[in-house]
């Protein structure tokens, strides 16, 4: 699994571990019942601290994407509810489209947009 953090980004160097292990679940580089390094591991290999990728192991268990276990570490787990996951979609995309608005950009626009993105996955 290759993890690339952006030290110049804004956004957390936590959340942009989760995401980046998301995408790997999505692009299906990583699948249900895959191990991944252990935080000390992933954490030398990235040049971060092990609290950090702690709290995103921490973050992605809560939500369902991983398991902790005591002999084979962080175990890629999708235990998810559709219809929560789609709820917790719904209210994060609530943000992206109020920033939309505000830009400018149209329904349409949107609407190409989240296809070009979701066909990405497929």
């Amino acid at each position: 699994m290759l993890v690339t953090i952006d030290f110049n980004s804004d956004e957390a160097i936590y959340i942009q571990l989760c995401n980046q292990i998301i995408l790997g679940i999505a692009t299906a580089e990583l699948q249900d019942g895959d191990s991944l390094p252990s935080v000390r591991e992933l954490a030398d290999n990235i040049g971060i601290n092990m609290h950090t990728v702690n709290k995103a192991y921490g973050i992605l268990r809560q939500e369902g994407y991983l398991k902790l276990d005591r002999r084979r570490g962080a175990v890629v787990a999708l235990d998810y509810d559709k219809i929560e996951a789609l709820a917790q979609l719904k209210g994060q995309l609530r943000g992206v489209m109020a920033r939309a608005v505000c830009r400018g950009i149209t329904r349409e626009e949107v609407h190409k947009a989240v296809d070009q993105v979701y066909n990405d996955f497929l």
